[in-house]
């Protein structure tokens, strides 16, 4: 099972490049791109595995809950 995002279920995801030369495509093979994962503490001690943007967004959480 691959990592995933425990707050958005982020995963890897199979992609595919397409090279043009002289007019057609060639055949490519398919790949998989996987998220910007990060092991994320949380205020209760707990750690977390975390996408990028979800990281960005429980850190500004946490900066407004603090200055309340």
């Amino acid at each position: 099972m691959s990592p995933k995002c425990e707050i958005c279920q982020k995963g890897r995801m199979k992609v595919g490049k397409r090279v043009k030369l002289r007019g057609k495509f060639n055949p490519t093979l398919k790949r998989f791109q996987k998220p910007n994962l990060h092991y994320f503490k949380l205020p209760s001690g707990k750690k977390i595995l975390v996408c990028s943007k979800c990281r960005k967004k429980l850190k500004k959480e946490m900066k407004t809950f603090a200055t309340k």
